[in-house]
């Protein structure tokens, strides 16, 4: 499923160490500002207990988990919509972005250097914003200018979508973001074709130091009040701490330096699964005698559409889905079980698939 998160945030912020903490890609780290002038690409695997529930319960060679791409876009500064440092380049990457993480430095070290001269992540924040703001303006007064001709000529709906537009405006030059527009859902698809930048979720992520790791500190308390009115999802991250622990081979040394600093989990957990969340997604289970699976989908595909994610002939020739809820099967133990007690349930081409689906598909091609 071709879904991309974007690591965002100023030079100099964690971005890219907590980037090759997720990733099957390892980045380049240095403590100079402008030291990469390409987003890096990886994928990240989704971390599920259900999966190894399931293998538990059903004898097969291997677990598959899911995954999801990510993409780290070097650091942004004050005037990238100008094309300042590196930004112009970059912000053309986070267009193609379905939702973003921003990283938020919210820790001290003077021997790394901050762009602008102190630790002030509400700043930085504003900054990063404002460059985005920007950046859709220019999108939406080209096209404003696009439809006036448009409307001269005779086109009825160019009216309406203007007028549209000209709310959208008024709002971003508020300093309001595209995704806080008061607009209803069919509006909104009037500039769905201009994926403004503003307008995608966004999780907020606080990168602290290692004894700030579990309460936050300071710079995370502020930056919590900044944000409070948003709605939007800010975690706690000490991603060189995540660094080290990623690095650990054995899960009980990892669980022992967890447990040491007063953590159930590696922080990057939560982080995979709330970035998962952003996206809308959701995961439905396969098994078979090779493997259990782990498979995503984006909340509201119907049966056929999740089988197309399997194969495309499975799409094509979809006959029916034959579907175990995952708390059913846990409590009842197999697939026999399941069918005795009248939990596998027949569904056709109108079934919504639901999260922790396990799914059996019949077709025909």
């Amino acid at each position: 499923m071709a879904l991309q998160c974007g690591i965002i945030g100023v030079t100099n912020t964690g971005k890219t160490t907590l980037f090759n903490c997720i990733s099957n890609t390892k980045a380049e780290t240095t403590r100079f500002a402008f030291s990469t002038d390409k987003s890096n690409i990886g994928r990240i695997v989704v971390p599920d207990n259900r999966l190894y529930e399931l293998e538990k319960l059903y004898k097969t060679e291997k677990a598959v988990p899911t995954t999801v791409e990510i993409l780290d876009i070097p650091g942004l500064i004050k005037g990238s919509s100008r094309g300042d440092g590196v930004g112009n380049k970059f912000l053309g990457d986070i267009r193609n972005t379905d939702a973003l993480i921003h990283v938020l430095r919210c820790f001290d070290d003077p021997n790394l250097t901050h762009i602008e001269g102190s630790i002030d992540p509400v700043r930085d924040k504003e900054n990063i914003e404002l460059e985005l703001q920007i950046k859709d303006m220019e999108t939406i007064e080209k096209k404003i200018m696009k439809l006036e001709k448009v409307a001269k000529a005779g086109d009825k709906n160019a009216g309406k979508e203007m007028e549209v537009l000209t709310v959208y405006k008024e709002h971003i030059e508020g300093l309001g973001s595209a995704r806080t527009v008061p607009v209803n859902e069919k509006d909104k698809e009037i500039v769905d074709d201009l994926f403004l930048l503003t307008s995608k979720p966004v999780l907020y992520v606080c990168n602290v130091d290692e004894a700030s790791a579990v309460k936050g500190n300071i710079y995370v308390d502020e930056f919590k009040k900044a944000v409070e009115d948003e709605m939007e999802e800010v975690i706690v991250i000490a991603a060189g701490l995540e660094a080290e622990i990623a690095e650990l081979d054995d899960p009980e040394d990892r669980m022992e330096f967890l447990t040491d600093i007063g953590l159930s989990e590696p922080g990057v957990n939560k982080f995979i699964r709330s970035a998962y969340k952003l996206l809308n997604l959701q995961t439905f289970f396969t098994m078979n005698s090779r493997e259990i699976r782990a498979w995503t989908f984006k909340k509201g595909t119907t049966a056929p559409q999740s089988a197309g994610i399997v194969h495309s002939d499975m799409e094509r020739g979809f006959i029916r889905a034959e579907v175990m809820k995952y708390e059913d099967f846990v409590s009842l133990g197999s697939e026999q079980a399941c069918k005795e007690a009248g939990k596998l349930y027949i569904e056709g081409k109108n079934y919504i698939v639901q999260d922790g689906d396990i799914l059996y598909i019949r077709f025909n091609v």
